[in-house]
């Protein structure tokens, strides 16, 4: 095992399976090496000085949204197998939480979100870049599912969301950014047989 810690790095649009295939990966590496799944998600920005109606009407699919420099300054430490002290995101209030998770060293990073790839500060820590690539009809129905099950928003917010941040950031930031990606992987999860070849390149790099 060499010193550093490896890094991979999944982007794809909103809801189009990066979880998924990060677990999938988690599971695969975790009765191995000690592994970690990072969420891009919990380094949204902290909101909680704003009133909860100007948190809403934030455009949390720009790439403003995120502190992008506490997840660059974390990733460099886990790089180099240190520990870290990682925030987390409360959906339902639109900040941050103020509950953090302790994170020791770890062998393999996954990190995923929207903005992996798209971010070049970010890109330069991964050693192998993931673009998810899933239909945009497939997302929205996933996104509306999740959203209203699980983050307690309604129909018509979650539906005004995709169309006037979600879409369009996602054609302008996210779409662009799988120019930069090593392996794109259609229809997320599912594609068993890629996720068999990225666990196997993954592998290769960490018995270097």
């Amino acid at each position: 095992m060499k010193n550093q810690a490896v890094i991979i790095g999944i982007a794809g649009g909103s809801a189009s399976g990066k979880t998924s295939i990060a677990k999938q990966l988690y599971d695969y590496f975790k009765g191995h090496h000690k592994v970690k799944i990072l969420k891009q998600d919990d380094y949204y920005k902290d909101q909680s000085h704003l009133s909860f109606e100007e948190r809403a009407k934030t455009n949390y699919d720009h790439p403003f949204a995120f502190d992008t420099d506490l997840l660059v300054e974390h990733l460099k430490k886990l790089k180099k197998k240190e520990r870290i002290e990682k925030p987390t995101y409360d959906y339902t209030l639109h900040t941050r939480s103020s509950i953090t998770e302790v994170i020791e060293k770890r062998d393999v990073i996954i990190l995923e979100g929207i903005f992996v790839l798209a971010e070049p500060s970010i890109r330069e820590l991964c050693d192998i870049l993931v673009y998810v690539d899933t239909d945009s009809d497939i997302r929205f129905i996933r996104r509306l599912k999740r959203d209203i099950e699980e983050r307690g928003r309604s129909l018509q917010s979650v539906c005004e969301q995709y169309l006037t941040t979600v879409r369009p950031m996602h054609e302008q930031f996210i779409e662009p950014s799988k120019k930069y990606a090593h392996i794109i992987i259609p229809e997320g999860g599912s594609n068993h047989v890629a996720v068999d070849l990225l666990t196997t390149k993954i592998k290769s790099i960490i018995d270097e």
